[in-house]
């Protein structure tokens, strides 16, 4: 592909802009660590919540979605969409809740909720299972994307992309801190949404495709637009539809997507200003992140069945692409391939940002694991706020490094996200439990994590059985979910001072805390808390956004498929349900 002048200009002038945000936001970076790892807790909410969407729109994002549908059509989408219900829960249910901890990082939840040195065992070695392991493999997956983008847009080697974005993203991340990160993503993000619209656009009125109405038509086309699978057949829509909906959402950990909120989300649920502002953040996030931003990549993926209908077309068009890497989600950037001078610039620009947005937002979440959570818990507790930055700086770098050279070795995205939802399939029942019932301890969540992690080291390493993916999540899901209630009953509970100073501090709904809260009460200290009707307030909101955002995402692809008459219905019901949400709200 040969670049024109103008399109060089847009990609060194996105660098450039870029860096220069991260120098500015370094000024107040260094300060403290909060202000490197939380931006001093005063950044507006539309902020946060931007920086989450720009954060999960990766680089390797718009090739899943490809993948997804080049195989099961855009109904295959609800192995994604499905996370809508955690993410409502953790909007009107959660969010207050880990805003209202006042901690520094999710993990530090563990002592917090816990006692004990199992408490602190916990705390350490998630440090390093999430804030290391676990975050190189995301990371690698973006970069993965990457590669495939350069490879296909730049004509770059593997080497060649990791080094250039690696450096670049690793010099404003270490030096803006959790500031510059979220400002560079309003920034990337932006830019984004309007190149991958006008992408969109100018691929669909190509003279291969001819416009929407023919795109939709097209026999390659026609059967893998439906919103939602065939019911009259079960071994379609269990995996793409019922396990999601039913068992996924509430069962699997993954990233951006944690029940009960967790990871980089949870950090900018606490970076916020107050309760209130951690939930309009998530919200804003929800709503972005399900209902506006698919639909570029949908159309641009339905236009790729017409133009390279299977591997074979994409590997002729792109005979310099290393055969190991060439599957559905190449497609992706095969289709940007075809944009004009300027708008390829500007498309190429918007996908380095995808790329270094989530990037950054993983460097500057594992560091903070690494500072906190273990170098400052375990090694040097009287570390001053200038020592911790420098760690901070320090544990960026290797994690770019680490996550660069993994990145090296991985060749599809679809497969790294089934890995990592099976690593975290079984857990995300306990997440969402352990702020409601007081019965869990530090045990329960170190089986969850122990089992889980064994049964998908099995099935990706060991197992030679014909399972598929779905089957081999809902299996893990039952066995770590009985492994990890059983070592709840079977071990003792968490220290009572430590339950009652957390229930007055986070103030859970009283159900599942009646002998915490009776041995308060005992001490003769009044709870004027959690009146009952709150929470049945909390879950008919909970519906109403569900309902809101999947009305909205479902009226928008409608309209574009010309139904002009149930997409207005859809929208309708959205609006309905938005009012009837800010009501209650209010």
């Amino acid at each position: 592909m040969n670049l024109q002048s103008i399109d060089w200009i847009i990609i060194v002038t996105f660098f450039i802009a870029t860096l220069l945000i991260g120098l500015w936001a370094s000024k107040k970076a260094g300060k403290s660590a909060k202000d490197y790892f939380l931006s001093g807790r005063d950044m507006p909410w539309w902020l946060l919540g931007v920086s989450m969407v720009a954060t999960t729109f990766s680089a390797d994002t718009p090739n899943l979605v490809t993948d997804i549908i080049r195989k099961n059509g855009v109904a295959g989408n609800w192995v994604w969409w499905a996370f809508l219900l955690t993410g409502m829960t953790t909007v009107f249910i959660y969010a207050k809740l880990w805003r209202r901890s006042g901690i520094l990082t999710d993990l530090e939840f563990y002592e917090l909720r816990y006692s004990g040195k199992e408490a602190a065992f916990l705390r350490g070695f998630r440090a390093i299972y999430l804030g290391v392991f676990f975050n190189v493999m995301i990371m690698a997956t973006v970069m993965l994307a990457g590669i495939k983008i350069a490879g296909v847009m730049l004509g770059i080697s593997p080497v060649q992309t990791v080094l250039l974005v690696s450096l670049v993203t690793v010099i404003y991340s270490s030096m803006g801190g959790l500031r510059g990160v979220m400002l560079t993503d309003f920034f990337q993000f932006i830019l984004s949404m309007i190149a991958m619209v006008w992408g969109a656009i100018y691929i669909v009125g190509l003279p291969e495709i001819g416009g929407l109405d023919k795109l939709l038509t097209h026999p390659n086309v026609a059967g893998k637009i439906d919103l939602f699978p065939d019911f009259n057949d079960m071994n379609v829509a269990i995996p793409l539809f019922f396990v999601p909906i039913a068992v996924q959402w509430w069962s699997a950990w993954y990233p951006g997507a944690e029940p009960g909120g967790g990871g980089y989300v949870a950090q900018r649920m606490l970076s916020a200003k107050e309760e209130k502002d951690a939930v309009k953040a998530t919200l804003l996030f929800n709503l972005a992140h399900y209902a506006l931003r698919p639909w570029p990549w949908i159309l641009i993926a339905l236009a790729s069945l017409i133009v390279f209908p299977n591997l074979d077309s994409i590997a002729t068009s792109f005979p310099d692409i290393d055969k190991s890497i060439i599957d559905d989600d190449l497609a992706f950037p095969a289709m940007l391939s075809l944009l004009p001078s300027g708008l390829l610039g500007l498309i190429i620009a918007a996908l380095i940002a995808a790329l270094m947005s989530t990037i950054s937002t993983h460097l500057n979440w594992g560091a903070s694991y690494i500072v906190h959570d273990f170098y400052v818990r375990f090694i040097d507790n009287r570390a001053d706020d200038k020592q911790q930055v420098f760690i901070g700086r320090v544990a960026t770098f290797v994690l770019m490094v680490l996550a660069a050279i993994m990145a090296l070795y991985l060749t599809n995205a679809l497969q790294a996200f089934n890995i990592l939802l099976q690593i975290g399939a079984g857990t995300g029942l306990l997440f969402l439990l352990r702020w409601f019932w007081w019965r869990i301890n530090a045990y329960s969540e170190i089986v969850a994590m122990l089992v889980s992690f064994a049964i998908a080291i099995y099935f990706e390493m060991i197992y030679q059985g014909a399972l598929e993916p779905w089957q081999r999540m809902c299996i893990g899901v039952l066995i770590t979910s009985v492994a990890w209630i059983a070592a709840t009953f079977f071990t003792r509970p968490t220290d009572l001072g430590t339950l009652k100073s957390f229930f007055k501090k986070i103030q859970p709904h009283k159900a599942g805390w009646a002998p915490v809260v009776n041995a308060i009460e005992k001490d003769g200290v009044d709870i004027p808390l959690n009146k009952d009707k709150r929470f049945t307030t909390e879950l008919l909101m909970l519906f109403l956004g569900c309902i809101m955002i999947y009305c909205l995402l479902f009226g928008i692809g409608y309209l574009i498929y010309g139904n002009t008459m149930l997409g207005s219905v859809c929208i309708l019901f959205s609006c309905l349900s938005a009012f009837a949400l800010s009501r209650l709200w209010n």
